[in-house]
Parts: structure tokens; sequence; C-alpha cells
């Protein structure tokens, strides 16, 4: 059995993120959740809230304990890029992309 919670459209680039998910992936929800609270970046805030929804959902929805639950999955996948741009020299115009992403946890519980 395995829960799921995603994040949809969350403004920070989808790279900052992934690396933070690399980091509790395989982990015991606990471990990951230590791990996320000590992490000193903006994805991690946002990665924590997915995982203790998805803790939620599982004790919830499936009667799941969560002392048996690990972190099976976590990915940020591009969302739509908002496109703004900047006034150069010579009446150029410069691009800047605004990434967002989607963040997705799924835990499972440990045989």
């Amino acid at each position: 059995m395995e829960a799921r919670a995603i994040a949809k459209y969350i403004r920070i680039s989808p790279l900052k993120v992934h690396y933070i998910c690399d980091e509790i992936r395989g982990k015991s929800v606990e471990e990951a959740k230590a791990i996320l609270m000590f992490t000193p970046k903006r994805g991690a805030k946002e990665l924590l809230k997915v995982l203790n929804s998805a803790v939620a959902n599982a004790e919830n929805n499936l009667n799941l304990d969560a002392d048996d639950l690990y972190v099976k999955e976590a990915y940020a996948n591009d969302g739509p890029t908002m496109k703004r741009f900047r006034p150069k020299a010579k009446g150029m115009a410069y691009p800047i992309l605004k990434r967002s992403s989607h963040i997705g946890v799924v835990v499972a519980e440990r045989e």
C-alpha cells in the first residue's frame, strides 16, 4: 500500500527542489522529516509540507501506521514557466524565465 501527495504550481525552480528530493528518497519518514527541518533551503519547507500531507493521507485514507512508512518516491517536475522580459541596450529585450514546480511524494509501508 502506498499513499501520495502532490503540490502543484509551486513558485520555485524544480532543479532546486530536486537536490533535496535526492536526500530523502528511500529514508524512513521520521528521518526524512528531521533532514527537511534542518535543511536551510526554501524547497525543503515546501517538500516537508508535501511529505506531511502524504503521511496524513496514508494514516487517514489507508489506515497505515506512520512508524512503518518510508519515502518511496520524491520528485519535482516542471510546472509552467512564466516568461517576462527586461529591457536591454539598443532597444533589445532580455528574457527572464520564472519557473514553477509540481512536487510529489509517495510513501509506502516497509515490509
